[in-house]
């Protein structure tokens, strides 16, 4: 190798590897996930002046969510039992008073 080549700086230095990658290009991609993740959370109704009411509220709504959807569940198996109860139990009777088939 000649004296006068001189070796580039190693892309592997402490700091690089501590950040996992380029100090610059893990600033941008740090920047584009903290927007994306923000504008999750601000459509979920997360604040981020209030934090921890955000997050008390999001779970308050979470359990809310689920009763609505056990009670909507349950009208909606009151409204379908209604009409298929009574068709099953009527077909169960026709069907036992015909002779068994051979």
């Amino acid at each position: 190798m000649p004296d006068d080549v001189r070796e580039l700086p190693a892309k592997d230095d402490n700091l690089s590897r501590f950040l996992g990658g380029s100090p610059l290009a893990v600033f941008v991609r740090l920047v584009l996930l903290s927007v994306l993740v923000g504008v999750v959370l601000a459509a979920i109704g997360f604040d981020p002046w209030n934090i921890l009411y955000s997050i008390r509220r999001l779970f308050d709504w979470i359990y809310n969510l689920g009763f609505d959807f056990i009670n909507g569940l349950w009208s909606y198996f009151l409204l379908g039992a209604v009409i298929v109860v009574p068709i099953w139990l009527i077909s169960r009777l026709f069907h036992t008073q015909q002779p068994p088939r051979r």
